[in-house]
């Protein structure tokens, strides 16, 4: 099969949430390990992943450096993300897929992703990024031109736009090597939001797009088999933190919808995840899966996870 696999940003630091370049090498490690397996299994394989928590790094070092250093904007942040993530990838998953036996030539894309300049998500910036901050230090940064949102007890956060992702320019290509025979990363972060620029092409914008919305795209224009999105845990689960709580194994599309527009989701947490699936396999996708990394190859042959069909 061809698979689309999305994994989180944090699957890629440590289980406590850190995020030094060593935590994050030891991390992909394991993640490669895992997408081995799918590989030596006979699949074609496209990577995508979150940076969540790397774009927070390199925002929190714009604020430590800009009295020495203009800060650089969030296109920039995504660019940069795609190309560190995307090498340690390349590096862990040549070392991984030698030690399957099942070699393979590995190829990073730093790659873009088309949104609306009038999305309305540009006037009411939702997507949480970067460390939390004080409420004196979210009203400093408000003054300043950025927006915060209280997140509770931890403090503040900042949230910027995350428009609806429209067309991953750099399909053609993934899709190209595909047929040369390489596992593929790319569109990390969502892709790099870009608009059409007059001039011709496209130029960036201040955005973080969601990941899982923009695998869904990925898995369409290359005409994916199956996409699936590796996350912490095995089923996606309705009634969560509840005693009636319940694992979804296998589901109809329009089943999942139903439980999506009930609410059965937490915004932050799963909804995009389930969103993503349901939106593949309604527009005309075979299968998808939600579960947890280490479970990908097993989902891969229909044995485990949150299935999605027609």
């Amino acid at each position: 099969m061809r698979i689309v696999l999305a994994l989180g940003g944090n699957a890629m630091t440590a289980s406590d949430g850190r995020s030094t370049p060593d935590d994050q090498r030891a991390a992909i490690a394991v993640a490669a390990e895992h997408i081995a397996r799918l590989v030596a299994a006979g699949h074609e394989v496209v990577v995508t992943h979150g940076n969540g928590p790397q774009v927070g790094n390199i925002l929190l070092k714009n604020e430590l450096s800009a009295h020495r250093l203009t800060p650089v904007s969030l296109d920039w942040c995504g660019a940069q993300t795609q190309g560190t993530i995307g090498f340690t990838l390349m590096n862990a998953l040549e070392r991984a897929l030698a030690a399957q036996d099942a070699a393979r030539p590995v190829a990073t894309l730093v790659s873009r992703t088309v949104v609306d300049a009038d999305d309305p998500a540009f006037t009411s910036p939702t997507k949480a990024i970067g460390p939390y901050g004080s409420a004196d230090h979210a009203a400093a940064m408000t003054a300043a031109g950025q927006a915060w949102r209280d997140e509770g007890p931890k403090g503040w956060r900042r949230v910027v736009a995350s428009p609806e992702p429209l067309q991953i320019v750099d399909a053609p290509a993934v899709a190209a090597l595909l047929a040369q025979g390489f596992l593929v990363v790319s569109s990390g972060g969502g892709g790099i939001p870009v608009v059409p620029d007059p001039r011709g092409g496209y130029q960036g914008v201040e955005a973080v797009i969601d990941k899982d919305l923009t695998a869904t795209l990925l898995s369409r224009q290359v005409e994916a088999d199956l996409l699936v999105i590796a996350t912490d845990v095995e089923h996606a689960v309705l009634g969560w933190g509840t005693p009636q709580a319940r694992p979804l194994g296998q589901v109809r599309a329009a089943e999942l919808r139903a439980h999506i527009e009930a609410g059965e989701f937490g915004v932050g947490s799963m909804l995009p995840k389930v969103e993503a699936v349901t939106r593949f396999v309604e527009s005309g996708g075979p299968r998808a899966v939600v579960t947890d990394l280490a479970s990908i190859t097993e989902a891969a042959d229909g044995g485990t996870g949150t299935v999605v069909v027609p």
